[in-house]
């Protein structure tokens, strides 16, 4: 794992960044002690249509186990913009 001070990765930041995207894991340091590191994100992988469809059944079927509230939204919004206690 490559390591950079904080001024040399502040002038080298689109070149730090371009080994990141490439996988590379870079460590800042402050006064040589490592404070950040710089790692590539994980991209999440695509549902496929069938594993979408089951996501949104299970959200559906957890939605609809819960008890009503018992309010209308315009009446709920309107209880949290006035501050009432409910």
């Amino acid at each position: 794992m490559a390591s950079y001070g904080v001024a040399e990765a502040k002038n080298n930041f689109t070149h730090l960044l371009d080994r990141v995207q490439e996988g590379e894991r870079i460590t800042i340091t402050k006064h040589g002690k490592p404070i950040a590191e710089l790692s590539r994100v994980a991209v999440p992988a695509r549902l496929s249509g069938e594993e979408r469809l089951a996501f949104m059944k299970e959200f559906a079927r957890r939605r609809d186990e819960r008890p009503p509230l018992g309010m209308s939204a315009a009446e709920l919004v309107r209880a949290m913009r006035d501050g009432d206690p409910e």
